[in-house]
């Protein structure tokens, strides 16, 4: 797993949604004035995983307001984005990366311990791409709680 740092281009992508469209980095690049944040998580509908796309969720309006688009990556198959995004009534777009090339492009997919298992998949890690396609910002294995206000606070979005 390659990691990524601050200042590097960020790896371009095109995924299926969740809302059946295709989120482009490019695409969210353009609608967004100062930015887009890419966040990568293990799996749709876990705990961790719902807190931090709720934490998203609620924050996307001042999130939205300074000028950052958000889009939601993880491997999960575009059935259960839908199921997520219908049951906890998520407003950004979830995109779909099955075969984890995104993921390996952003060094967020490689082994990972639970309990006595250890088994690939993605790291939980947020990036934000600065409106000329650089990364402003990297975090990589961050807390599903806690983390989005956290990132609220390094962008300066109250």
């Amino acid at each position: 797993m390659s990691r990524l740092d601050v200042g590097q281009p960020a790896p371009d992508f095109s995924l299926p949604t969740a809302a059946g469209e295709k989120a482009s980095l490019a695409d969210l690049r353009s609608a967004a004035t100062n930015g887009v944040i890419v966040y990568f998580y293990p799996k749709a509908s876990t705990p961790g995983c719902t807190t931090e796309a709720c934490d998203f969720r609620d924050a996307l309006a001042s999130l939205q307001g300074a000028g950052y688009a958000v889009v939601g990556i993880s491997a999960d198959p575009i059935e259960d984005l839908q199921a997520f995004a219908a049951a906890q009534h998520l407003n950004f777009p979830l995109a779909s990366d099955l075969d984890h090339s995104v993921a390996d492009a952003y060094g967020t997919w490689g082994p990972v311990t639970f309990g006595d298992r250890t088994f690939d998949s993605v790291h939980r890690s947020t990036f934000v791409v600065a409106p000329d396609g650089t990364l402003a910002s990297v975090a990589y294995d961050v807390p599903a709680q806690g983390h989005v206000r956290a990132l609220r606070e390094e962008l300066g979005v109250a």
